[in-house]
């Protein structure tokens, strides 16, 4: 007797606060950003208005960032921090594939 297995199919959706979360938290790690362009909250993510804004086309995520950086730091250079720590953050923590993170610089604080 031989028995056949089917396969079954399944999928992972990750939600969107979840990246959202873990792309807040890379970019604050990053030395030089001072914080983030606005308030992440429940409103902000449903309204698509927060600092993270996530695009997903297929499975791919595109993300769009606003951030803050500390005066004395080369803007372009915490920028492209940013734009490396929340591609890898996301790709290794949730495994969605990042095709791009753009990075807007709103501000500079000065302290």
């Amino acid at each position: 007797m031989e028995f056949e297995k089917e396969a079954v199919k399944s999928r992972l959706k990750i939600s969107d606060d979840v990246m959202i979360t873990v792309a807040r938290l890379a970019a604050l790690d990053v030395k030089g950003v001072a914080s983030l362009a606005g308030e992440v909250n429940k409103i902000s993510k449903v309204k698509k208005s927060g600092p993270i804004r996530i695009s997903m086309m297929g499975d791919v995520a595109a993300i769009d960032i606003s951030i803050i950086v500390k005066s004395g730091f080369k803007a372009c250079a915490v920028a492209l921090d940013v734009q490396n720590a929340v591609k890898e953050n996301i790709q290794n923590m949730t495994g969605v594939a990042v095709a791009r993170v753009n990075v807007t610089i709103s501000g500079v604080v000065f302290e």
